[in-house]
């Protein structure tokens, strides 16, 4: 019977969460990963076929734990407006809870090697990423923003509005002050009135 691995994959993930929270996407490397939890490099190339599988993964799986509360406060609501401002407030209560996963989300699909990744990880991103535009498309309609300004709007409010708010903090090496959800509810209730 083989034995099971000493070092699983979340564990390998969450490592190179703390080192790109730390350094940046250039600090994920598979040598650093493997030194980070105490493993041989080989344990790393077991869990992933090279340093673009990594990244493409670390990426994913942050985006993917985010996108799960996101998705559930923008849809648990019957009211649209409700909905925008739960949504709004996710953003900021899961980047309070999650403040490394958060900083990695600073950065961009581009600053993993999105051009690079293979074509399951980038299958999975274009999904997340559709499922995100027929969100807030749906929300949109909800609302009645039929033209493009309104839809904008619309996206501005539950996407760009919140992630400016815990960007601006985590890019000073800032906690998040305490009245942060409640200033990206008001500001999303404002833009969707």
């Amino acid at each position: 019977m083989a034995r099971p691995p000493r070092f699983d994959l979340d564990q390998l993930l969450d490592a190179a969460v703390r080192l790109a929270a730390a350094s940046g996407p250039a600090g994920v490397t598979m040598s650093a990963v493997a030194k980070e939890v105490g493993a041989p490099s080989g344990s790393v190339y077991h869990r992933f076929a090279g340093r673009t599988v990594l990244l493409a993964e670390v990426w994913l799986r942050t985006v993917e734990h985010f996108q799960e509360g996101w998705f559930a406060a923008l849809e648990g609501e019957g009211d649209p407006r409700r909905a925008g401002r739960a949504a709004a407030r996710h953003v900021v209560a899961w980047s309070r809870a999650h403040p490394e996963e958060a900083a990695l989300l600073l950065y961009g699909a581009q600053d993993f090697g999105r051009a690079e990744w293979p074509d399951e990880q980038a299958g999975r991103a274009d999904r997340g990423r559709r499922r995100v535009r027929d969100a807030v498309a749906r929300l949109a309609a909800a609302l009645g923003a039929a033209d493009p300004a309104a839809r904008e709007r619309v996206s501005v409010a539950v996407i760009d509005l919140p992630l400016s708010l815990v960007r601006r903090h985590l890019r000073a090496g800032e906690a998040l002050p305490g009245h942060a959800e409640g200033l990206a509810e008001e500001c999303t209730a404002a833009l969707l009135a």
